[in-house]
């Protein structure tokens, strides 16, 4: 069997990651996905981190040369027996024996902090939402199903906020593909507008031909990055064809295709977001590329290290 496919999700606490990753395994399928979520490598529980005075956005509050070895492993094909962190309250539970799938999801907070963690991944992405957006989104998230008051959210953030900036922030320079969602305006969830930086470590599809700003969708290139950028008011229609013309692209894996691209939940109520399914049918092309050059006897579609690629726009 040929090794697994390694997807990097990497960004700060409620930027994200587990919306984007969801439906990505969702079309992928449950038994087709090992989930590795590298918080499970927290060094201390919450009560131990409080009495140090460190938060789990420290490297010295993980164990990183573990999360870089088991990544090793898992993209060998070797199973490992991981560690579990449990969020509601802080302590840590029985580690799981995990071996990998097809496909690997990484998500978490230092997913790219060290060269040989980097070096695993077929594909990076790294979350980047406005500050303030991130911000709503943990009080909301951390408030309804983590039992904190907002109160006790904002203070922590404030106290994470130098070693988001020293540890987390910087990994973007890492990724492949960098999302900023930003709010305009008055707009719920659903409509978002939806940033994503293309850079030239991947081979990127053609999207020059779908570039319309009147109906939301522009195209820009800035030294080797390309800048997608797609309304949140686009309209179905248009985003459906940004994405029909990426699964063109990927034919030979046309029994993957889905209508659930672009769904999440908030609470209990299910929402679709149209730059969200763009964003997550661009990264199911690069999981599926990369899939397909192993099995053509490659070792997937990462550009040379230290060889930059010209942008393919």
């Amino acid at each position: 069997m040929p090794r697994p496919i390694i997807l990097g999700v990497v960004g700060d606490s409620a930027a994200g990651k587990t919306t984007l990753t969801r439906g990505l395994v969702r079309v992928l399928g449950e038994e087709n996905v090992t989930h590795v979520c590298t918080d499970d490598y927290h060094r201390f529980d919450r009560k131990q981190r409080a009495e140090r005075n460190l938060t789990p956005l420290h490297p010295d509050c993980n164990y990183v040369d573990v999360i870089a070895q088991h990544l090793g492993h898992l993209r060998a094909g070797e199973p490992i027996l991981k560690p579990i962190y449990t969020h509601s309250d802080g302590t840590f539970g029985a580690p799981v024996y995990v071996k990998p799938a097809r496909f690997t999801v990484v998500e978490g907070l230092l997913g790219y902090h060290t060269e040989a963690m980097r070096q695993v991944y077929d594909v990076r992405v790294f979350l980047s939402p406005p500050e303030e957006l991130r911000r709503a989104w943990k009080v909301r998230r951390d408030c309804s199903r983590r039992g904190y008051t907002t109160d006790q959210v904002l203070a922590e953030l404030d106290r994470r906020e130098a070693d988001s900036e020293a540890f987390i922030r910087p990994q973007e320079r890492y990724a492949d593909i960098v999302v900023r969602y930003l709010p305009s305006g008055d707009r719920d969830q659903e409509h978002l507008d939806a940033e994503l930086v293309l850079r030239s470590s991947l081979r990127h599809p053609d999207l020059s031909g779908l570039v319309d700003g009147d109906a939301g969708i522009t195209l820009s290139e800035r030294s080797d990055e390309v800048i997608l950028r797609v309304s949140g008011s686009v309209e179905p229609e248009t985003a459906a064809e940004i994405e029909e013309a990426i699964w063109e692209r990927m034919h030979f894996a046309s029994h993957l295709r889905s209508e659930r691209l672009g769904e999440f939940t908030i609470g209990t109520d299910l929402h679709r977001s149209e730059s969200l399914a763009v964003i997550q049918v661009l990264i199911l092309y690069h999981l599926i590329t990369a899939k397909a050059s192993l099995a053509l006897g490659g070792d997937g579609t990462r550009a040379p290290s230290g060889i930059p690629e010209a942008v393919h726009t």
